[in-house]
């Protein structure tokens, strides 16, 4: 069993946490703690963000924080040991940024089934995880 499982979720994208929050349980056991983890897109260009509220991202991570707390609530047991954590950024870098700053011994997420196209022009961020984590990644289809 793994003692700090990080468990990187899209609450909008079911597909990204039916199969894999009962894998990070089965791999917790009933001792391990599982952080799961939110992220809200890094805009990426001061052009877009100037179309937005000043307070957007705020906001988001705000909201994106109740949702996954909210999902804990309904998908754990009680007395689980479930600790919810919301990032800002590139995807496949704040995973492996938040998995080093909790100690994570493993992370789980969902990979969606290869799209070469898809794949070839944004990559998966599974891929890039696995590629670059210095942990153990279970991906979950």
């Amino acid at each position: 069993m793994f003692d700090k499982i990080l468990l990187p979720i899209d609450v909008n994208h079911r597909e990204s946490w039916e199969k894999a929050i009962p894998m990070a349980r089965q791999c917790a056991g009933s001792e391990g703690d599982i952080h799961l983890l939110g992220i809200v897109h890094d805009l990426g260009s001061a052009m877009v963000s100037s179309f937005l509220p000043e307070d957007f991202e705020k906001k988001a991570m705000e909201s994106l924080k109740m949702r996954l707390s909210e999902l804990a609530e309904k998908e754990f047991p009680a007395g689980a040991k479930v600790q919810t954590h919301v990032g800002h950024g590139h995807v496949p870098e704040t995973i492996l940024r938040i998995a080093d700053q909790i100690d994570a011994d493993l992370i789980v997420m969902a990979s969606h089934p290869p799209n070469d196209l898809q794949t070839l022009l944004v990559g998966s961020n599974a891929d890039k995880v696995v590629r670059h984590a210095t942990i153990p990644v279970l991906t979950v289809r």
